[in-house]
């Protein structure tokens, strides 16, 4: 069960129009190891995950849900005053001829999101490296937009949400540990 507030889990502000920076976040809308791919990833991998962890792969996943919102909100508030030449300037004339001004699950290049960004192989500890590895990919990629970004108003929310990469990466490294403890112990029948 979830319960839903209708505020973002973190505000987000831009200090002005942007496409072009609005077209580097939708890589963490759509793309590989953007917010979306994280989310699908986590909870569908619950399943097949030890009772001793499912609880933060649920939390975890969840929250990814609200980072998702966070960049849909930073995309819209950066193209919403753009005109369509300046959309078009900024690499998104095509994304505008497909979408108006709506938002679509791609990449910054453009390429739509697939199921094949969602990795679960059904061995926990094996789909919780690859869940750091996504953590850590996305940490970097905000960085990235960081250094690409001169909107100080906008980085202060990527830095909160490059900041939640690293908390999920150290989480999901504590629940391997618990996972790698639980496998070793010697069971006695």
């Amino acid at each position: 069960m979830w319960v839903y507030e209708k505020k973002l889990q973190y505000p987000v502000k831009v200090s002005t129009c942007n496409p072009q920076l609005a077209k580097f976040l939708v890589e963490q809308y759509g793309g590989a190891d953007g917010e979306l791919a994280a989310a699908l990833r986590y909870l569908n991998q619950r399943y097949t995950i030890p009772d001793k962890v499912v609880g933060l792969l649920n939390d975890i996943g969840t929250e990814e849900f609200a980072h998702l919102e966070m960049i849909a909100a930073m995309v819209y508030k950066l193209t919403k005053d753009a005109t369509p030449e300046q959309l078009k300037q900024a690499g998104l004339g095509d994304h505008y001829v497909n979408h108006g001004e709506a938002l679509f699950y791609s990449n910054a290049a453009e390429v739509p999101f697939t199921a094949t960004y969602i990795q679960a192989k059904g061995d926990p500890i094996a789909d919780l490296y690859e869940d750091i590895a996504a953590e850590e990919k996305a940490r970097a990629t905000y960085q990235w937009i960081i250094d690409m970004s001169d909107d100080v108003d906008l980085n202060d929310s990527l830095r909160f949400l490059r900041e939640r990469e690293i908390v999920h990466s150290q989480r999901f490294r504590e629940a391997v540990e618990i996972l790698k403890e639980e496998r070793d112990r010697k069971k006695v029948f």
